[in-house]
């Protein structure tokens, strides 16, 4: 009689089990705000506030940057936070009827 049990002492079915799953850590996205000439650097430190959950000292100076460079990372996310925390900004700049851009990329 054939010996159905592997090393563990497990029942396998006669069929062979792999045992070694790799697990690796989700893939990361920086989301970015864009620089515009309508939208009030008042909102924009309130977007990061509120979403991004960001100080005041540090919501003024990624303001800053979006104002200066065109652009500013706000955070680094998994896709899901990140595309979620991009819908909420362009739900809150709609609201507001701002032109705010936000968009994710690779980190």
């Amino acid at each position: 009689m054939p010996d159905n049990h592997d090393r563990d002492g497990l029942f396998d079915g006669g069929l062979k089990v792999d045992r070694e799953i790799e697990i690796r850590e989700p893939k990361m996205y920086r989301v970015i705000l864009h620089n515009d000439h309508y939208t009030t650097m008042d909102f924009v430190v309130e977007v990061l506030i509120s979403v991004f959950h960001k100080p005041a000292a540090e919501a003024t100076k990624i303001m800053l940057d979006v104002h200066r460079r065109g652009k500013g990372m706000c955070g680094v996310y998994t896709y899901d936070i990140a595309s979620t925390k991009v819908s909420q900004v362009h739900s809150l700049a709609r609201a507001r009827e701002f032109p705010l851009k936000c968009s994710i990329e690779d980190a």
